[in-house]
This record gives C-alpha cells, structure tokens and sequence, in this order.
C-alpha cells in the first residue's frame, strides 16, 4: 500500500492514526513535531502525509510550507482540533487556510476511523491520477 508520514504532537492522536493505517494494510512512520517530521520527510520517500496545525515549535502551516518547497505534489492532509466553522470571534479557520495554501484536504479532530480511511483512499487515488496523467504527458513527444 502507501508509506505515510503522520505528524502530530498529541501521542493518543499519533498512536490511533497509526493504528488505523497499519490495520489498512498501509506502512507508517510518526513524528511528534514539525522539525522531527521534516527531517524524517527529507530522508524518507512519503506517498501522503498527515499534518497536524497546532504544534509546538514549528507548527503545521509552515511545516506544509517546506514539505512543498521539496516535493511540491505530494498529497498533504492537515488535522486540527480547533474549531472548523470561522466566526470573526474565534479568529480564522486554519483548516480552510491550509488547504489554501497546499493541503488537499482538511479534517477536524476527532474523526471518525472511516473518514480518515475515506479522506487517504481519496488522496492516494488522485496523486496516482495525477502522477499518471504527468508521465504520459512526458512521454508524449513532438511527431516527426
């Protein structure tokens, strides 16, 4: 199957992301902060990544930043337990902020187990696509 990075700094979300992808066949590494996941992310060859917003030290948006800087088509899903809905009282919807800024899908904490699977199937198939769509493309070359 695929081999996903997830980074989060909350242990109990890390381990149950883990757990849900290792039981759907998928290979997965964890980081528990930005700086660890990025440097696990430039040693490693990750089909999909899962990215937790609010972190310690270098946060989710700036690590998504990075990441694309890198390998600008790799699928990114970003997780959050603040609020989804923005209201001018609570400040923005940093969900709806990252998948602005790269991020191909946002999810908000907790989720159930078949979203998640739901939300990587999803991702996996339209990188392949994509990926596909691209090499072809490549190999198209002008008609003699």
């Amino acid at each position: 199957m695929a081999k996903i990075l997830v980074i989060d700094d909350d242990s109990a979300v890390l381990a149950t992301i883990r757990l849900l992808l290792e039981r759907a066949g998928h290979s997965v590494v964890v980081a528990e902060d930005g700086r660890k996941g990025l440097a696990i992310f430039e040693a490693g060859d990750f089909d999909l990544l899962f990215l937790d917003i609010f972190m310690p030290g270098m946060d989710g948006l700036e690590t998504m930043r990075l990441v694309h800087q890198q390998q600008p088509l790799i699928p990114i899903i970003v997780i959050s337990g603040n609020p989804h809905s923005w209201d001018s009282a609570s400040g923005p919807d940093f969900l709806t902020m990252a998948t602005k800024l790269g991020a191909v899908r946002s999810m908000q904490k907790p989720f159930k187990p078949a979203t998640l699977l739901a939300a990587v199937a999803d991702c996996l198939e339209a990188a392949k696509r994509l990926s596909s769509s691209s090499s072809t493309a490549d190999d198209v070359g002008p008609n003699p």
